[in-house]
Parts: C-alpha cells; structure tokens; sequence
C-alpha cells in the first residue's frame, strides 16, 4: 500500500470543462468531510465536487450529480489501481457549455484523477506497532542498542518504561522482552 507524500493539484481541459484534480492525504473521515467542505467553499461557483476516497477499509465516491458511475468510481478505481490509502481525491468540475456524453465524462474524470496522482509523490505506508516494554536500568543499554533506530520514549521510575514505534516486521528482534501493544497502524 502506498499514500502521497504531499498534496497536489492537476488541471484538465476538455471541451471547455475545466476540471481541478486534488489529492489529499487524509487520516479519517472527518478529514475528508472538513476538505470537501473547504472545497466547495473555494470553488463556490464550481457545477460538481466528485470525489473518492480510500481510507483503510473504508471507500466511498460520489458522482455529485453527474450521470451515476462517470466521475466518483473513475477516480475511486485510479486510486485502487495505484494501491493507494489514507488518500482523498476530489475532481472540480466547471461546466463549459459542451455536453461531454457518459463515456467523454468518464475518460474525462479518469485522466484528470489519473495525472494528479502521477504528479504526486507515493510512499509506501509500513504496518507499525506501537509497543511498552518495562525493563531495568541495567538492561538499558542492551535496549537502547536494538531500538536505536526506531522512534521511542523512555520514562524513569523504579525500572524504566519505553514507548517503542517500529515496522511489524521487526517485532522479533524485541521477542527476548516482555512487551505490550498499544497501538497498531
């Protein structure tokens, strides 16, 4: 699975059509719905806002009233194609007199949703665990020295409580500790 590293906005002409591709990198709805609303506020003269999204096992699209299936699944399908997650694309669309048809529609909504994620930077999301593992403070540089390349916090009491980031993959070089999950990504 791959995310984008950044936002980015592609724009397509067709017929006298305007169509404005954005990607967003979003963390949960209530990002998509925020963006959306911001959006149409932006482009307030715009005639649809049609938009996909991939967020874990989530996905929607919308054609805002376009004819059903030339816009929303278009852009929903160019995200699945690429491996995407976590990302939300919306196509602006500005009528420009020239009725496209269903297939202009279609080929042009899939361009312009294609571009933008073309022109925007991937990077491979990696599973992660977030783990606590308690250990004393003689066993501290052991410790220290297999995790020194993963993100981690370390909290002194009696013993000492790390808060440890790291690719599921590597979980086994901490398999000599007694550990915790906190969180899964």
């Amino acid at each position: 699975m791959y995310t984008i590293q950044e936002n980015n906005t592609y724009t397509l002409e067709v017929k006298r059509s305007k169509f404005i591709a954005k990607t967003y990198k979003v963390n949960n709805v209530l990002d998509v719905n925020s963006i959306l609303l911001a959006i149409k506020e932006e482009y307030y003269d715009a005639t649809h806002y049609c938009y996909a999204y991939i967020i874990n096992d989530q996905k929607k699209c919308s054609d805002d009233n376009e004819p059903s299936g030339t816009a929303g699944l278009p852009i929903l399908q160019v995200l699945e194609k690429n491996h995407l997650n976590m990302v939300l694309c919306v196509v602006v669309r500005y009528f420009g007199g020239i009725k496209l048809g269903a297939g202009g529609l279609l080929r042009a909504y899939t361009k312009a949703s294609s571009n933008v994620v073309k022109a925007s930077k991937l990077i491979e999301i990696i599973p992660s665990l977030t783990i606590e593992i308690t250990t004393t403070y003689e066993d501290q540089k052991t410790l220290d020295y297999i995790i020194k390349n993963y993100k981690y916090q370390k909290i002194y009491n009696e013993d000492i409580k790390y808060i440890i980031t790291l690719p599921k993959k590597d979980i086994d070089k901490l398999s000599s500790y007694h550990y915790t999950i906190i969180n899964e990504e």
